[in-house]
């Protein structure tokens, strides 16, 4: 008989097992979730990505709408449980709604501790564990200024590190003496603050936090102004976030007379003291833990899903922990104990060349600890020694080189993953181990990454364990396995992108459906992934030929606008290099009191972002911003974004060059274009660099000489400095060299391929040769970069405001009263 199951919480830790439990008794309960948050699940690892700017929303969701249909799951978004009333059995939402279970699993997980000093409460002072406080940080990162993080541990780095990204100025605060000092010891924790000073971020230990202070009164509503240290140090602060550790949330369980300690006191089997129900993740204390990785909360998920399908194994046991440090570019691991000690011996090695750091801790010829930092290849090699207690006397001389020397001969560079039991962990983002791994590639016939992503998950979040998935795939399939093998576009057909966009000139395909029927397309009208790629290289090969295809847009650019979780729009103006007008500024403020907008953001971008709007506004807005001669901004396409500037020699005294002016004729002249990912420009006045150009697609330098032309930069998950391309003398030159790159990267890049993997894939090389080596080239890239610019320098806003294009979309199918609604 179908039994009735209630889940209060909606996190990673019940999503899993409930994906464990359907596997294994599907149609055995009637699964009914309460989620506090308004949407379905997401991964909260992933948020950092969000935050940085390198993933969205959408891309973190674990669970669509979809899967709870389909499993037959309901679904309360929005509803926060208050009351547990265990004799009828019965849970009850804050707006009244009810449900009954036979078993019940509470997964409330945790809540941020937030400091006890005046001004915690102030506006600007924000915390770090959901979707909602990213948005938060998202909105004051457009304002810019500075941002302090008080809290130098995992997550507190990480929020610095995407507000870094965000354009801000941003200083960690850390009580300790070394940041991360529960996972580091002082050598490795020195390396990384020296790492993060390295990329602008200020890092201030052994700081304890006094108050925050406010903002004037008579400025307005009080907000956070600075933060004020014990020893009398301020530091200018426009947000906060509090990133000092969580706490579990224990309350409702404990209101409902479950027994609690810190957290809600459970078994080895996710039991609590009542029989029927269930707690999992970070509301839960074990023999007295309690956990925030996520590699122990999914192990506590699958024991739990064992336990209600009837099939009990293993119970859930306190393990050692490993910890990766997910800002991109800094590799650090650390795992078991690395205190000091009598009894205690340490093989340190150092590096400091290739700024590699690492530090075995021992204990009667066992590992009991490691700190690895810069690299970090065979960390889980080192962590399955410390679980399994090895005892390592007989590889002791050459150890702390790893396990490729572990015997004493030559190097193989499988021997770490090699030497690891089935049962080590490879992906710990999402619980993989190196047996369910191996087993689907040989089961499955699995041969790619993205293959083992589909059926495993592992790899599919942060990605630092790809490489370990390779090297079994390497292991499995021996000469079989080809990591360069040509990647499908998709599912729909076998073709990578490369020989997709070469079929196109060969055969001469000029619409979707030919390309599909001579390419032998496996689906009828293509998918998501495939159709706004095909319409991108036919469009970008044919262009003033093939004619656009709406809807094989993302619905940003066929609505020319970006949409909000709310289901509003945001409008974004182009701004020529960042400069307005007193008419344009009153024309946007004219706009955002008409049509009732509630928010008018300056952007990073140095343009001003109106949100909110309603998509039956649009038209309207736009046609009101036409008349004061503003365009589309392109802020929701894969096309030119914005070109940023300083103030230049004109006001700068520090200027070389008319940086403002050739911004504004870089994007008059580059604005329309569309590419394969996003790109944005930046062009500084002088080396000191304030427009920031050695972090965008294309960035110039303005010098005495000239101007120098840099490329290839990042500043979201990947974080990279703009390589140099090429000095030129004239502004007309700078015209021409970057119109030819973009063209280059416009018919060589793939679809959602940014410059800088581009660069990666193809080689500075052959770019060079191309746009620098040969004037030939150079030119006719030029010109190949102005023949589409005659089609597609038209105002897409201007288009739908007259009515010249079908502007249907953003009309009502109707109009019904409630009383015709009804009948």
């Amino acid at each position: 008989m179908t039994q009735k199951l209630v889940v209060v919480g909606n996190g990673m830790a019940p999503g899993r097992a409930l994906e464990r439990l359907f596997e294994m008794v599907p149609g055995a309960f009637d699964v009914t979730i309460f989620n506090a948050e308004p949407r379905t699940n997401y991964d909260r690892i992933l948020l950092s990505p969000v935050l940085s700017g390198e993933k969205s929303y959408e891309e973190i969701v674990i669970h669509g709408d979809a899967w709870y249909r389909q499993n037959g799951v309901t679904l309360h978004k929005g509803r926060k449980v208050v009351k547990i009333d265990r004799a009828s059995k019965t849970v009850i939402a804050e707006d009244g709604t009810q449900a009954d279970y036979d078993k019940l699993l509470i997964a409330t997980g945790s809540v941020p501790f937030v400091i006890p000093v005046p001004g915690n409460d102030l506006a600007g002072v924000l915390t770090y564990r959901d979707i909602d406080d990213v948005n938060a940080m998202l909105i004051a990162a457009e304002q810019g200024g500075h941002a302090v993080v008080i809290g130098g541990g995992l997550l507190g780095l990480e929020a610095a590190a995407g507000l870094k990204a965000r354009g801000m100025e941003v200083t960690v605060i850390h009580l300790m003496p070394t940041l991360m000092e529960r996972q580091l010891d002082a050598a490795a924790g020195q390396l990384l603050k020296r790492e993060l000073e390295s990329r602008g971020i200020k890092v201030v230990t052994e700081a304890s936090t006094r108050q925050i202070a406010a903002t004037d009164p008579c400025l307005g509503p009080p907000r956070v102004a600075a933060v004020e240290l014990q020893d009398g140090t301020s530091i200018k602060a426009d947000i906060v976030v509090m990133a000092v550790g969580i706490r579990p949330n224990a309350v409702l369980a404990k209101d409902a007379g479950l027994a609690t300690g810190r957290g809600i006191l459970v078994n080895d089997r996710m039991r609590t003291s009542d029989t029927d129900i269930y707690g999992v993740g970070e509301c839960v204390e074990f023999e007295g833990n309690v956990y925030g990785l996520v590699a122990p909360l999914y192990e506590q998920a699958s024991i739990l899903a064992r336990e209600l399908a009837g099939a009990p194994g293993a119970g859930f046991v306190d393990k050692a922990l490993a910890t990766k440090l997910k800002v991109t570019g800094v590799d650090l691991f650390s795992a078991g104990d690395f205190a000091d000690g009598d009894d205690r011996e340490e093989i340190v090695l150092r590096d400091a060349a290739r700024g590699v750091y690492r530090r075995l801790v021992l204990k009667d010829d066992k590992v009991i600890g490691a700190v690895m930092f810069g690299d970090t290849s065979d960390s889980g090699w080192f962590f399955q020694l410390i679980k399994d207690s090895v005892d390592i006397a007989g590889m002791r001389e050459t150890l702390i080189f790893g396990p490729a020397y572990a015997g004493g001969g030559n190097a193989d560079p499988f021997a770490a993953v090699a030497a690891l039991p089935d049962e080590a962990e490879i992906c710990g983002c999402n619980g993989v181990c190196k047996g369910r791994i191996v087993s689907a590639i040989t089961e499955k016939g699995l041969t790619s990454v993205d293959e083992v992503r589909t059926h495993t998950k592992a790899s599919a979040s942060c990605g630092t364990c790809t490489g370990l998935v390779e090297q079994l795939l390497t292991l499995s399939l021996g000469e079989a396995y080809n990591p360069a093998a040509v990647k499908p576009m998709c599912s729909c057909t076998e073709l990578g992108h490369a020989d997709v966009r070469r079929l196109v000139v060969a055969k001469q395909l000029k619409t979707i459906p030919d390309l599909m029927q001579e390419l032998e397309w496996k689906s009828s009208g293509g998918c998501a992934k495939c159709r706004p790629a095909l319409n991108y290289y036919l469009l970008s090969t044919w262009p003033g030929q093939y004619v656009d295809d709406n809807q094989s847009r993302f619905v940003n650019e066929r609505v020319h606008a970006n949409i909000q979780k709310d289901g509003t729009y945001s409008v974004v103006p182009r701004m020529w290099g960042g400069v307005t007008t007193p008419g344009e500024l009153r024309a946007i403020a004219d706009v955002a009191d008409k049509f009732q907008i509630p928010s008018v953001k300056c952007t990073g971008g140095q343009r001003i972002d109106l949100l909110g709007v309603k998509k039956a506004d649009l038209p309207a807005v736009w046609a009101d911003l036409n008349a004061a001669g503003l365009v589309s901004g392109h802020a929701y396409g894969k096309a030119l974004r914005t070109v940023k500037t300083c103030d230049g020699s004109d006001w700068c005294r520090f200027g070389t060059q008319d940086s403002t002016g050739l911004g504004v004729r870089l994007e008059k002249f580059l604005w329309g274009s569309w590419t394969p990912a996003k790109v944005k420009l930046a062009v500084s006045g002088c080396p000191r660099n304030c427009a920031e150009a050695t972090c965008k697609d294309v960035g110039v330098i303005c010098v005495e000489s000239g101007y120098e032309i840099h490329f290839a930069g990042a500043a979201g998950l990947d974080i990279k400095g703009t390589v140099v391309l090429c000095h030129v003398k004239t502004e007309d030159e700078v015209i021409e060299v970057t119109a030819a790159l973009i063209q280059l990267y416009r018919e060589q890049g793939h679809y959602l391929e940014r410059i800088y993997k581009w660069l990666d894939r193809v080689g500075m090389e052959s770019i060079k040769a191309a746009v620098v080596d040969d004037p030939t080239r150079r030119n006719a890239l030029f010109e190949g970069f102005m023949h589409p610019q005659k089609f597609s320098q038209s105002d897409p806003w201007a288009q739908r405001a007259s009515g010249s294009t079908d502007s249907h979309e953003f009309s009502p199918i109707a109009n019904l009263t409630y009383m015709e609604a009804a009948q």
